[in-house]
């Protein structure tokens, strides 16, 4: 049995799950999901039905792992020997940012392509604020920095940059210089390379 059982769809999240699984080299085995016809065991691991899911079969028994950035934290946290965890000085701006992605930048996104306005005067009331302050702030780490943690590439970035790396495909994020250089970076990374390479072939396969 492999190590870890990895439910997605290539045209899915599982995108970003399956990045780090690459970045850390893990030993994994894909059960491609359905949009209709959940598998039982997704099910039982994850009542949501969501992909991705990942299930750990560790020695002390299986660990169900769902949320992107939980399992990007939880793949650089089990796979120390990739060092893609922060140093003591970078775990600041690691989990800042980690978590800045999965809370305003996606929530900003969202409700842009929802077409959902925050009232005047409420936008205190939402995590974001706004959409543009969202941009602003994350553009101004990257006219300063090569990567969240500075000049070091580190699991933080698959969970951030597939944020950006996506809104840029897709046009929910402008195609502002700072964040273009830093999807250059990331899409010559070797991981990046062979990860959305399956997910590519998967996707161009159920097209045919």
């Amino acid at each position: 049995m492999a190590t870890y059982t990895f439910y997605t769809n290539p045209m899915s999240r599982g995108q970003i799950a399956r990045w780090a699984l690459h970045e850390v080299g893990a030993d994994y085995e894909q059960v491609l999901v359905d949009w209709v016809a959940k598998p039982a065991a997704l099910t039982r691991a994850n009542p949501m039905a969501k992909v991705p899911t990942l299930i750990h079969h560790s020695q002390s028994g299986d660990r169900v792992i769902t949320e992107c950035a939980a399992i990007c934290a939880y793949l650089a946290h089990a796979h120390p020997d990739a060092a893609l965890l922060p140093s003591d000085a970078e775990a600041a701006d690691y989990y800042r940012w980690m978590f800045f992605a999965a809370g305003p930048i996606e929530q900003a996104i969202v409700a842009r392509s929802m077409g959902w306005q925050v009232p005047e005067g409420r936008e205190a009331m939402v995590g974001f604020g706004s959409y543009e302050r969202v941009l602003d702030t994350l553009e101004g780490h990257f006219n300063a920095n090569m990567y969240v943690c500075g000049a070091r590439f580190t699991m933080a970035d698959v969970y951030v940059g597939s944020q950006v790396d996506w809104g840029l495909t897709f046009g929910s994020i402008p195609p502002r210089p700072a964040f273009v250089a830093y999807a250059d970076r990331l899409q010559a990374r070797d991981a990046y390379k062979a990860a959305k390479g399956i997910d590519a072939a998967l996707i161009a396969e159920s097209q045919k």
